[in-house]
């Protein structure tokens, strides 16, 4: 039996990486359902942008999430701004690729603070105003690259692994407590982020509102497990009752391999640019060809 929905209508949601991509489309889901939304992004002015477009009465204000007190000011705002927080979507996150040997530490570093510490500090600031109330969610954006690794992202993937794992914790921890978690595992999306990656038979790129509308549904329904598309969930419980010569003999057949591995440096330099530039203080140790 399906579960009732419930209203996501004038829930305060705030959303870290909101201006643009799966964020931004996310956003303006749930401010078209009534919801009163709160975009955060490096990009002051991006995030701005994004929320007169969104309309609804959205907030937008400038967020480092690999800064604690940063993240702090950038919750307190929106609960001054819409009151208190019923809802955190942990969506930043960045995705520079290339053969891990030639990948330089500050760049393992980035990847690490933003898509992992950054997740975490906002898990820990949210529930200290959520558990005084029981009540609230927190939603998780991981990849299905958290549950399987890919050539050509290996600290990517052990990041997204890590929110996988970060976000099973806290839901057995926060059991009873009326506080819901939710892990969203997106295929590849066509945003910046994925340019310039393989298209294969086995990986069917999605449109950030596909995204964005699995996350509404896990808000609607309190389900943990958030596969996108959902079909991933059972092509993946098949492929993992394979011993794991047979699951990389498939991942080859279907070139799953060569998603990242293979991905052109023209079309990702743009995005990697601006990767590189994503936390402040932090700058590549050095340039590297992609060529």
């Amino acid at each position: 039996m399906a579960k009732e929905r419930r209203p996501v209508s004038g829930k305060v949601v705030a959303i870290t990486g909101g201006a643009r991509g799966i964020g931004k489309a996310t956003a303006a889901a749930l401010a078209r359902r009534g919801a009163r939304v709160s975009i955060g992004d490096l990009d002051a002015a991006l995030a701005e942008q994004a929320a007169k477009e969104i309309g609804g009465g959205a907030e937008a204000f400038e967020l480092n999430v690999t800064d604690r007190d940063s993240f702090e000011s950038f919750l307190d705002r929106t609960e001054e701004a819409l009151g208190p927080l019923d809802v955190l979507i942990n969506n930043a996150g960045i995705m520079p690729i290339g053969p891990f040997v030639d990948e330089d530490d500050a760049t393992a570093r980035r990847m690490v603070d933003i898509n992992l510490h950054g997740v975490i500090f906002g898990c820990k600031l949210a529930l200290a105003r959520m558990l005084p109330r029981n009540s609230g969610h927190i939603v998780n954006i991981a990849s299905q690259a958290g549950k399987a690794g890919l050539p050509g992202g290996a600290t990517y993937c052990a990041t997204k692994h890590a929110v996988v794992g970060l976000s099973e914790a806290i839901r057995g921890e926060l059991r009873d407590t009326g506080i819901e978690v939710s892990c969203v595992m997106p295929a590849v999306v066509n945003t910046e982020l994925g340019s310039g990656l393989v298209r294969t038979r086995g990986v069917r790129f999605l449109e950030p509102d596909e995204v964005a509308e699995a996350i509404v549904e896990a808000l609607e329904t309190g389900r943990f497990d958030v596969w996108v598309p959902r079909s991933s969930a059972y092509i993946g419980y098949v492929i993992n009752m394979l011993p794991r010569r047979g699951r990389e003999a498939v991942g080859r057949l279907l070139n799953a391999d060569k998603v990242l591995a293979g991905a052109n440096p023209a079309a990702r330099a743009d995005y990697e640019a601006r990767a590189a530039r994503s936390e402040p203080g932090l700058e590549p140790e050095k340039v590297k060809s992609k060529s």
